[in-house]
């Protein structure tokens, strides 16, 4: 049996025999109505004008179906405090349970709960366990009526097997690498091939595409080009067009040694620009922006002028801003 507030729960376990027990539970809930009273409580109330031990009654108010007032004795004591009650203002012919807090200004006083009592006019249903200073506040009340039974929603049943990982890169990673139903071979300069599929490249590459349908044409050949599904490509280097390949397939940038870094991203980007692989130019920018310094200052900037890189160019030159760095610049490029 566990407790909170006003609701109880209950959890019932069965058992018969040596089979498996059984299990429910239910929850016991109390109706509540909230409302609230803004009050304002005159300073110069509290000591002119009031017979000591005189009380003070605000306008009535209802909540829960009830009506209600605020009692507070502005001549209790000479500390400028006063101690507001909650009253029941009306006839009832059973008890009423009630919470209760007053709030004034910037403090807030957690008063006690309302205990069950029958409406009387001089008996409180709350009573406060600090003082409230005169300002304005207000009154939240919370009336607890009927009590009554819930069943418990059975929680969903969690999934057995987690759900793998995502595992298409991979696939199509291993079908580039594979060349399992490739439709266009791609031929460099260097007479080095790479086999591909029509249909993937052109999703990723409008130009690709481009180049894909037209490329026969254009070496005068269009029947041989048809047949044999070659595309030639100048101007790139093999590792790099490996690379634009991987990435066109995978979303993913390829690893480069250390010692590469520098000129595999620069040619990247360039081959990246051209084939408008947006996202693999961003990519090798930011690369790029990471490892500028005093020997690569220079061609850097020229190749952020030549491709539209703006980043990559207020990084060369917030480089070259610092005096040390562009002293340096000038003795390695000889200048």
């Amino acid at each position: 049996l566990q407790r909170n507030d006003q609701d109880f729960v209950f959890a019932v376990v069965s058992a018969s025999g040596h089979g498996k027990p059984s299990r429910s539970a239910s929850s016991i809930v109390a109706d509540r109505s909230v409302g609230y009273h803004d009050l304002e409580i005159d300073g110069c109330a509290l000591t002119i004008g009031a017979p000591t031990g005189r009380v003070i009654k605000s306008c009535p108010f209802a909540v829960g179906g009830h009506r209600w007032r605020i009692w507070f004795y502005p001549n209790s004591d000479s500390t400028g405090y006063v101690m507001p009650n909650l009253v029941l203002d009306e006839i009832v012919a059973k008890s009423v349970t009630a919470q209760v807090q007053f709030s004034v200004r910037s403090e807030r006083c957690s008063l006690s709960s309302g205990k069950r009592r029958r409406s009387s006019p001089d008996r409180p249903i709350c009573e406060p366990n600090a003082p409230v200073r005169a300002g304005s506040g207000a009154c939240d009340i919370t009336v607890l009526n009927a009590f009554r039974a819930e069943a418990a929603t059975a929680a969903p049943k969690s999934k057995l097997v987690p759900e793998p990982p995502s595992e298409l890169q991979k696939h199509l990673g291993d079908l580039l690498k594979s060349g399992r139903g490739a439709d266009v071979v791609f031929e460099l300069d260097g007479g080095e091939r790479f086999p591909a599929h029509r249909c993937v490249l052109s999703a990723r590459s409008p130009v690709i595409g481009a180049d894909l349908l037209g490329a026969g044409a254009r070496e005068g050949n269009a029947a041989a080009a048809a047949a044999a599904g070659v595309v030639r490509v100048e101007g790139v280097d093999a590792r790099v067009f490996g690379a634009l390949l991987r990435f066109a397939y995978t979303d993913a940038l390829s690893e480069v040694g250390k010692e590469e870094e520098h000129s595999v991203y620069a040619n990247l980007l360039a081959a990246a620009d051209r084939f408008s692989l947006e996202r693999l130019k961003l990519m090798c920018a930011n690369k790029l922006c990471e490892r500028v310094d005093a020997a690569t200052v220079k061609t850097t900037l020229a190749l952020a002028e030549r491709h539209r890189c703006d980043g990559l160019k207020e990084a060369c030159l917030d480089f070259l801003a610092d005096p040390a760095n562009l002293r340096a610049a000038i003795l390695a490029h000889g200048l």
